[in-house]
């Protein structure tokens, strides 16, 4: 696993315009390496922010959309079109507004009927099979980046602190009893985040200071589930003065005065 690189901005909205010009960047990049790229989308405050930015840059036009793969590493499982799913809040801030390829647009099953958690996971689980091609990492793609947010306890995607979720190695899993709401979740497994070539977590306020601190201080994935969260290239830590405020000095680089 890498070692993580941790980026300091001076605010909240410094830092959603900072994602989202590395973003496009490294979609570009992506495709100019292997023609094609693929990001992991996260919801959040923080993460739909980003997407917004993305959407809203003058450079969001240098992406070839069409040669993008998007997936979610998590999901609220509600109906369809649910405003709290992730898909429907990615797709108003970003999806709607640029030339994606509907088939490459994987969002996580929606509840409906007698579905269930489990069986929402099995079939992401085999769209992820499915597509993995020549760059297999644990059963997915190898996602050029990955992104997550942090919640205050240092869940990432849906695996929260002690859930049985993090000791579950199957490619997806189907979350119950979450300690936020809603209690049924899908969620990408550690070992899938960790296949990723880049991970970044994108973290903001005050109220994530304590995680962030317990994460990059040597605390275990099941404690803090953030701390697990690496990828195989590339970990950023891409924070704001808030989130970084408990971090001991020294450790992070500002990216601004």
């Amino acid at each position: 696993m890498t070692t993580p690189t941790i980026v300091i901005h001076h605010d909240a909205g410094v830092l959603v315009q900072a994602v989202a010009a590395r973003l496009i960047t490294r979609l570009v990049d992506a495709q100019a390496t292997h023609g094609d790229a693929s990001v992991v989308l996260t919801g959040g405050t923080a993460g739909i922010a980003t997407l917004r930015a993305v959407a809203a840059s003058p450079a969001c036009t240098a992406v070839d959309w069409s040669a993008v793969s998007v997936w979610w590493g998590d999901e609220r499982f509600l109906p369809s079109g649910d405003p709290d799913r992730n898909e429907t809040q990615a797709r108003d801030a970003l999806l709607d507004h640029v030339p994606v390829d509907p088939a490459r647009v994987h969002a996580m099953p929606a509840a409906s009927g007698d579905l269930t958690p489990e069986d929402a996971a099995a079939a992401y689980a085999d769209v992820l099979a499915a597509a993995t091609e020549k760059r297999l990492h644990s059963g997915a793609p190898a996602f050029d980046v990955l992104l997550l947010g942090v919640g205050p306890d240092g869940h990432v995607a849906s695996l929260f602190p002690e859930h049985p979720a993090l000791h579950d190695d199957r490619a997806v899993v189907g979350v119950r009893g979450a300690p936020k709401p809603p209690p049924l979740r899908v969620s990408l497994s550690l070992p899938v985040i960790r296949s990723a070539d880049e991970v970044w977590l994108v973290v903001a306020g005050s109220d994530k200071a304590p995680a962030v601190r317990l994460a990059l201080g040597g605390s275990g994935p099941v404690q803090i589930p953030a701390a697990g969260a690496q990828g195989q290239r590339a970990t950023r830590w891409l924070l704001d003065r808030a989130a970084a405020a408990e971090l001991p000095p020294g450790l992070g680089r500002p990216a601004s005065p």
